[in-house]
């Protein structure tokens, strides 16, 4: 599959190339999946993570979770943005970049990932903060332009 790393005879992704995902209902999220997976396995405190459209759509989720957990989180997560990007324009408070809930158990992690996605993240509750938001702000610099989500047509 074109933009696995382990395939050699992809082209590289270019800077002007957008990966425009639309999710479907059942449609393959295999384009992402590699990238979530990547931040999973490199921060040990990250447990899991999807990518989601602005209207809750999943797009990519990291492996072990299941289809149903994943488009729960996505649909969580596409509400929280919304309700922050209501905030913003309510009390003019600028762009939102990040949204963070602490539980007693769990951090979970919103952040902008690319026009109309956001990339979310669930870690345990000994997580650092800091550490976290530092990794997802690193991938999302390095891949959020090549990932976007039209909005769907009715």
């Amino acid at each position: 599959m074109c933009g696995d790393p382990a395939t050699p005879d992809c082209p590289p992704l270019s800077k002007k190339r957008r990966i425009h995902v639309t999710p479907l209902q059942g449609e393959s999220t295999d384009r992402l999946d590699w990238l979530i997976d990547g931040l999973v396995e490199r921060v040990p405190e990250v447990t899991r993570a999807v990518v989601q459209s602005a209207d809750g759509l999943l797009m990519g989720a990291s492996t072990g979770l299941s289809r149903e957990d994943a488009e729960y989180l996505s649909a969580l997560a596409a509400g929280l943005q919304s309700l922050a990007q209501g905030a913003r324009s309510q009390f003019d408070a600028g762009e939102v970049h990040q949204t963070i809930i602490e539980m007693s158990n769990a951090f979970l992690f919103v952040t902008a990932a690319g026009e109309g996605a956001s990339l979310t993240v669930l870690s345990g509750a000994d997580a650092d903060p800091a550490h976290i938001s530092y990794e997802m702000t690193i991938l999302v610099k390095q891949v959020g332009e090549h990932i976007s989500s039209r909005p769907r047509r009715d």
